[in-house]
């Protein structure tokens, strides 16, 4: 059957080259080969009707780069190949998202693929129906996304047994920690395999803000520390109004575990000493990168993964590493931290399919949107491995949005000179040796407590970044948080989230 397709295949490409000469090849290169993505075109087999000409639009949490209509150009003469589509590319600003969708949403606009997660109100999306269920057109159009992630990607992501969004294949798990700039941790000789605690990082704190006068040890910003360790040992179950105690599957108020007040205590004494900047608690995380660029921070919170450090490097323009403070453990939130959905707008919701399958099958297309044009956003050096054309460094580069952890199948992608060659294998294991939540696959629908919901998240912005980058006293400003969350109905959330998850168990 493989000699039989090869022979048909080669024949189609003949004839194809004899009619639209070699231009189409030459673009593509070998990543672009009809056996690499022929089950991504449904269209073309069985018989079907050609397909009419659609304009998809993605919209998705990005900054704009400069040369976004190069790059969009570039995949709409391959998808208009492919499937007889183009696409408008739409990024959104991350402080505008939640404002600018949900317009988009309540205005009725029409577009077809939205990037959304667990932290960007997936769940409460689904229940609004903003969402398609795709397990139809999946089984349709998207074998090829079935095949690459499996059914346990799938089910990780899935609602009551049903797929609404479709998840990045990345890491499956997720860690916190810290990235520390390269060239201090070489001048100060500093063993981070040493530092096995979050309190050992005290006295290199001390070193780091004695010696480097207008250097913030730990820059704190509203993406912080605390709230990282503070939850390393807990499911939060989608927000943490209710977290997983995973011993006994009770769901427990994490602000009253001992995990959080120790952790508060010690960013507190971090903070009165000078080790975080005076305006974590309202810094936003963009305006820390800017800091960070700057020379002005040594480290700072990122939820991690095998390469990340190498992945902010080239994003900043400059060297870190990166050191974990919590076990990798396994969560519906991790599994649904990115995914791409068809919005309930959409005029095709067919043809988004088949470029969502083109993402997880075809590796041409997906390093098109990732990384841009060969030759002008990046060269390949003799070990096939990215770096930027001569002259051009990260932040000159016309094209370098740093999205690629958003979108199909990551394992598909090049990687930089500067990411360790075995990165992919490291994530399997990274995957491997994660804890994975008893909850796995429970997801909390807020409903019959919307109100309290979004009453402790009116409280939680007064009391919350500020508790845990240490800018007020936990002694007299946590019982105070506390009482404010009882009176707007904090225990009522808990009742509710333990009994659907006692449903749940019942049902697994």
């Amino acid at each position: 059957m493989k000699k039989q397709l090869g022979i048909i295949l080669s024949s189609v490409m003949l004839l194809s080259l004899a009619l639209t000469g070699c231009g189409s090849a030459d673009k593509a290169g070998s990543e672009a080969s009809p056996a690499a993505s022929s089950a991504t075109s449904p269209s073309t087999t069985s018989g079907k009707q050609a397909l009419e000409p659609y304009k998809l639009t993605m919209v998705y949490p990005a900054t704009t780069p400069k040369d976004l209509k190069l790059v969009q150009d570039e995949i709409n003469k391959y998808l208009t190949e492919k499937i007889n589509a183009t696409i408008e590319l739409k990024p959104i600003d991350w402080g505008a998202w939640n404002d600018k969708t949900n317009l988009m949403f309540t205005s009725n606009e029409k577009f077809d693929l939205v990037f959304t997660a667990s932290y960007l109100n997936y769940n409460s999306n689904v229940i609004k129906g903003q969402y398609i269920q795709v397990d139809d057109l999946l089984n349709q159009y998207g074998q090829g996304i079935k095949d690459t992630l499996g059914p346990d990607w799938l089910a990780g992501s899935q609602i009551n047994g049903h797929s609404y969004g479709l998840p990045t294949l990345k890491e499956f798990a997720g860690s916190g920690g810290l990235l520390f700039r390269k060239d201090m941790i070489e001048k100060y000789n500093i063993d981070l395999d040493a530092i096995k605690t979050v309190a050992d990082l005290t006295p290199l704190f001390k070193t780091i803000k004695e010696d480097n006068p207008g250097v913030t040890p730990l820059l704190g910003s509203m993406l912080n520390f605390g709230a990282m360790i503070a939850s390393s040992s807990h499911d939060l179950l989608s927000d943490e109004w209710g977290v997983l105690d995973p011993d006994n599957m009770k769901v427990v108020n994490m602000l009253e575990t001992q995990i959080s007040k120790d952790t508060m205590a010690l960013l507190r004494e971090w903070n009165l000493a000078g080790y975080i900047n005076k305006d974590a608690a309202s810094l936003k995380e963009d305006q820390m990168y800017n800091l960070v660029k700057a020379g002005k921070g040594f480290a700072f919170a990122q939820s991690l993964k095998p390469g990340k450090d190498a992945e902010m490097s080239l994003s900043l323009n400059m060297d870190f590493v990166q050191k974990e403070f919590t076990q990798p453990k396994t969560t519906t939130g991790e599994a649904t931290g990115a995914m791409l959905a068809i919005s309930r707008t959409s005029d095709d919701p067919e043809r988004a399919m088949m470029f969502l399958n083109l993402l997880y099958t075809d590796k041409y297309l997906i390093n098109l949107l990732d990384f841009g044009i060969e030759g002008k956003h990046y060269v390949k050096n003799a070990d096939n491995m990215l770096d930027f054309p001569a002259g051009v460094d990260a932040q000159q580069s016309g094209y370098n949005p740093g999205t690629a952890w958003m979108f199909g199948n990551q394992m598909n992608t090049y990687l930089w000179s500067n990411e360790d060659p075995d990165k992919w294998e490291k994530f399997k294991e990274f995957n491997d040796r994660s804890i994975k939540s008893p909850a796995l696959g429970f997801v909390w629908d807020p409903t019959n407590v919307k109100n309290e919901v979004a009453a402790c998240e009116n409280i939680k912005s007064e009391f919350s970044t500020a508790l845990y980058t240490g800018t007020v006293d936990p002694d007299k400003y946590l019982p105070q948080y506390l009482e404010k969350l009882k009176a707007a109905g904090l225990d009522k959330i808990i009742a509710e989230k333990q009994k659907q998850l006692d449903e749940w168990v019942k049902n697994k």
